[in-house]
């Protein structure tokens, strides 16, 4: 997988001198366990580190400046373990620039009935202190996460864990870098946005290439490269010949190889993450890249069709979200609307991703109907199931929308033997009729972001730190 950069979480625990120095002891040692423990569990993709107990204004501001200017922190998680009074946090709040988690726990599960006394209700007031530093951040209007439960609790730690994804994945929002190879297609009214906008409250940078520019890094492909791609693709696919000759066929799939090996070479020497191509856009290539795509999707690079660089972009970004699990982008194509098997297939001209396949997938050559180029090589196979999120982005002009679809996706039960492409089937919530309606009226696009591994609410989550508009459709 295309890979970022290593992340961390400070973990800050707010308490008070009122109590003693005994009592902060304990405060510090019952969060050195919890760190410990939770970092052990497994379940969180990334490590938590214990910062020095919020005690005061300057420490609290002093440790989120540290935040804000250490690249490698991906956000913080606070604990009010005792209470800690919220005026304290004020400032340090204010100037915090990354993702805040607020873990509404305490170190014990359960009162001790038989032993409680006043120094057990004042060194363990995580009730307290959650109301007093929850009215702070209201009022700051901080679009923090809440977490609620028994820290040890897998379903707590799940929680934890979701969000952290959505963390990393907004840090690496700003570094995500779109090369357009080719503009949009015309007359597509979804392929547009402005660019500006989107690197002012997204950090998406996009950039115009020109075909040649890519075509200079094709020519520079040698034939050992190639061969041993391919050597590659015999290892990972079925091949397929059809009616092409032997002979044609390798020759067709070499062709794919070089535009991989190119674009690979091209995005990642200007560092980009995210990538667009566009049939109408072809000068001086024999192919419109398709099984090149796919294995590049396969490897975390974000992409999206017909110069479309907002769902390249957000691909690339749920990619980091869902460490590039059963994530990709997908296209509205064709209606099932048999009574009671009410669906939609989705696939593309040959770009389906192939972290959703389910089986092994075939390698084709077949014609496409436009672009008017030689026949390209693509991957065939069909979608996994599973519940799912699907994410579009509009440009409105006036701001941007998140259009998010819960569906069901499902295997495919008849075969399609005349489909040269991929295909992905799934069912609207919260139905067939409402849903499509829904998504219509809102103006979601054709162009999509199919999720296996994410949830609606770490979608959610992330437009609220860029305070982006959403609408649910469940």
């Amino acid at each position: 997988m295309l890979k970022t950069a290593q992340k961390e979480f400070w973990f800050i625990v707010g308490s008070q001198h009122l109590y003693g120095k005994e009592a902060l002891a304990e405060v510090k040692a019952h969060a050195q366990t919890m760190t410990d423990a939770l970092n052990e569990s497994g379940v969180l993709p990334y490590p938590i580190v214990l910062q020095d107990l919020a005690v005061s204004a300057d420490t609290i501001t002093s440790m989120m400046k540290e935040v804000n200017y250490r690249d490698e922190v991906a956000g913080v998680i606070t604990w009010m373990h005792t209470f800690s009074p919220a005026k304290m946090w004020i400032r340090g709040t204010k100037l915090l620039q990354k993702p805040l988690l607020h873990l509404a726990t305490q170190f014990n599960e359960s009162i001790p009935w038989e032993t409680i006394d006043m120094d057990f209700m004042n060194l363990n007031q995580s009730a307290h202190g959650d109301r007093e530093y929850g009215f702070i951040n209201a009022r700051l209007n901080k679009q923090n996460k809440i977490v609620v439960g028994y820290w040890e609790r897998p379903q707590v730690q799940q929680q934890i864990a979701q969000w952290m994804d959505v963390a990393a994945a907004y840090n690496e929002s700003f570094n995500i870098k779109v090369a357009r190879f080719g503009d949009n297609m015309r007359n597509v009214g979804v392929t547009e946005g402005d660019k500006i906008e989107a690197q002012i409250q997204f950090g998406w940078t996009v950039d115009y290439f020109g075909i040649g520019d890519l075509v200079q890094y094709v020519n520079a492909v040698t034939e050992e490269e190639i061969n041993d791609l391919f050597a590659e693709y015999a290892d990972a696919y079925e091949f397929v010949y059809g009616d092409y000759s032997a002979e044609e066929w390798e020759s067709s799939v070499k062709v794919q190889a070089s535009y991989e090996i190119a674009i690979k070479r091209f995005l990642d020497e200007g560092g980009y993450s995210a990538f667009t191509t566009n049939f109408e856009d072809l000068y001086g290539m024999k192919q419109l890249p398709g099984l090149a795509v796919q294995r590049l999707m396969a490897q975390g690079y974000g992409f999206a069709g017909e110069g479309d660089w907002k769902t390249a972009a957000l691909d690339r970004l749920l990619k980091v979200m869902s460490h590039n699990q059963s994530t990709g982008f997908m296209e509205d194509y064709t209606y099932e609307l048999a009574p009671g098997r009410e669906s939609v297939l989705q696939s593309h001209m040959l770009e389906v991703d192939p972290t959703l396949a389910v089986n092994k997938p075939k390698l084709i050559v077949s014609p496409l109907g436009i672009g008017n180029r030689e026949d390209p090589a693509r991957l065939v196979f069909d979608g996994k199931q599973g519940e799912g999120v699907v994410v579009s982005m509009a440009d409105f002009g006036t701001h941007y929308k998140l259009l998010i679809n819960e569906v069901s996706a499902f295997e495919p039960e008849v075969p399609a033997p005349n489909l040269p492409v991929a295909r992905v089937l799934w069912n609207i919530k919260p139905n067939f009729q409402d849903g499509v309606k829904a998504w219509i009226e809102n103006g979601g696009g054709h162009h999509t972001v199919l999720s296996l591994n994410l949830t609606t609410d770490q979608i959610v989550s992330y437009a609220k730190l860029v305070d982006l508009e959403y609408v649910i459709i469940k």
